[in-house]
């Protein structure tokens, strides 16, 4: 594990980890908790979409469930091209293809600023692996509610098993690192008032860098204060995942 890359084998796994695959030459990863005997908990929109935003990406960014096709199922989890929400896969089924990365937890800030790629680490501690296992395996049976890109989707998955955090507001991203770089980048490069401070290439570039660093670094569930540690078994309540779908409703609507 390092600054370049968080890739491992196999053979290094251990039940609780978070792990990742990139998916379409490194624009987004897919993420999932893995639980031992070669199999990983993961949360998907299925049916083709992975990513569930409703525009004209759905069409062009496809699923992480698994990929065999319907006439050819893999031998260990059969069909499973039209199953969405939390599932249950073998490892090479969740990652498609890709290779195996391992999610950190518990860095340090200046670490975090130097993996400049969302999606891979967080200031966040991570909780023993019998609670990551144990909320895992819960919403596997009852569900993590509606998938949505930016409010609840495979990495906020990933990261509520491993730390038990969530964020109920509607105002802003869930807990993915991925989601918020990509919202970080916008608003460096789009949003931010100071790009008129300076007229030179290297000025922009140096002044987005920074807008990009801060306003990732706020994002990130280690630091926020809008969060909340929620038990999985108040999560499974009807109310609770009420309360998800309808923030990530609000979310695609606006």
């Amino acid at each position: 594990m390092g600054l370049l890359s968080n890739k491992i084998g196999r053979d290094e796994l251990k039940p609780g980890d978070h792990v990742y695959s990139w998916r379409l030459v490194y624009v987004y990863a897919h993420h999932g908790i893995y639980v031992g005997d070669g199999k990983v908990i993961h949360f998907t929109r299925g049916a083709g979409q992975e990513i569930g935003t409703g525009t004209v990406l759905d069409r062009i960014i496809f699923s992480s469930s698994p990929s065999h096709p319907s006439d050819n199922p893999c031998p260990n989890c059969g069909d499973q091209s039209r199953l969405d929400g939390v599932i249950s896969s073998c490892i090479d089924c969740f990652l498609a293809g890709g290779n195996l990365y391992l999610f950190e937890y518990g860095v340090s800030p200046a670490f975090f600023l130097a993996k400049a790629r969302g999606g891979t680490c967080t200031l966040a501690a991570s909780d023993p692996p019998e609670d990551v296992l144990h909320r895992a395996f819960l919403l596997l049976e009852k569900g993590f509610g509606v998938y949505h890109i930016f409010k609840n989707n495979c990495e906020d998955f990933a990261i509520y098993c491993k730390t038990g955090l969530l964020i109920f507001t509607s105002i802003s991203v869930g807990r993915s690192g991925q989601a918020a770089s990509f919202l970080a980048a916008a608003n460096a490069i789009i949003s931010s008032p100071l790009r008129f401070l300076t007229t030179s290439v290297s000025g922009l570039a140096a002044v987005s860098c920074g807008m990009y660093c801060v306003s990732r670094f706020i994002s990130d569930i280690g630091i926020r204060r809008d969060v909340t540690k929620v038990s999985v078994e108040r999560l499974v309540s009807q109310s609770s995942l009420e309360e998800l779908d309808i923030a990530a409703d609000a979310a695609k609507d606006k």
